[in-house]
Formats: structure tokens, C-alpha cells, sequence
């Protein structure tokens, strides 16, 4: 399990891949919180579970699972 306490506003998540998947904008419960103003985000907030997280280092959350993986997984509501 992933110390989730420092995830931290504005940090980047890749996948395991490397790829951007979106920004961080909080934590919400077991979920984190993805911001709507992403590039990546088409206007709206996504979440993504904690259990996806592989390791919080270098300023970024690494999920794993691939980018592509994780946007077909992300949660709208």
C-alpha cells in the first residue's frame, strides 16, 4: 500500500509506461482526484483508485497499469 499522504496539489500521474494520464488535484476518500484543466482530462475531473498507484517519487505519481489502461478505467463520477 501506498503512503497516499504524500500525494500532494499539482503532481503529475504517468503510467507505467511513462505516459501523462493527468494532474493531480486532491485526494477524495480511497480516490485520488484528477484536475479538469489537464490536457489530458477533455474539460472534466477523473479519479483514479489508489490500489493503481505503484509509488509516489520524484514530485509524480507512477501508476500500475499503462496510460491507456488507466484512462479506460478512470471514474467520471
Amino acid at each position: 500500500m501506498v503512503d497516499t499522504s504524500s500525494i500532494k496539489e499539482h503532481m503529475p500521474v504517468v503510467g507505467s509506461d511513462g505516459g501523462h494520464v493527468g494532474t493531480i488535484d486532491h485526494l477524495d476518500g480511497q480516490r485520488i482526484k484528477l484536475t479538469r484543466t489537464d490536457p489530458e482530462a477533455g474539460g472534466r475531473h477523473h479519479f483514479i483508485h489508489v490500489d493503481s498507484i505503484a509509488s509516489v517519487a520524484d514530485g509524480q505519481v507512477r501508476l500500475n497499469r499503462t496510460t491507456a489502461e488507466a484512462k479506460d478505467e478512470w471514474a467520471t463520477a
